[in-house]
């Protein structure tokens, strides 16, 4: 009879090894939510970015600490008056859009 096992460490012959416990709390398919607040937006500014890719709006945030704050936030892709955006944090604010932008002389 051949030992299959022979080519291991004397130590670990013959034992289960145990996967570390951070992987054991993490379920196979499971989905990790990070908290978010949500916001309405209540007015649409203008573009923004360096080809116009994020839109600057005005949201309402609806629950938590900051409720009823307005805030001026970036958002990138299509938004509309009436939408809710989830925000992860509600202390930051987007910087204002100026007036002059490229090609306005």
């Amino acid at each position: 009879m051949v030992d299959e096992t022979k080519h291991l460490k004397p130590e670990s012959r013959g034992q289960v090894r145990r996967k570390p416990r951070h992987e054991e709390e993490q379920v196979k398919g499971s989905v990790q939510f990070s908290f978010a607040t949500p916001a309405k937006v209540e007015e649409i500014i203008g573009r923004t970015g360096a080809r116009g890719e994020a839109i600057q709006v005005r949201c309402r945030v609806m629950d938590g600490r900051d409720k009823n704050k307005i805030l001026r936030r970036n958002v990138k892709g299509p938004i509309q008056i009436g939408d809710i955006l989830m925000l992860r944090e509600t202390e930051f604010e987007a910087g204002q859009l100026t007036k002059g932008g490229r090609g306005k002389g």
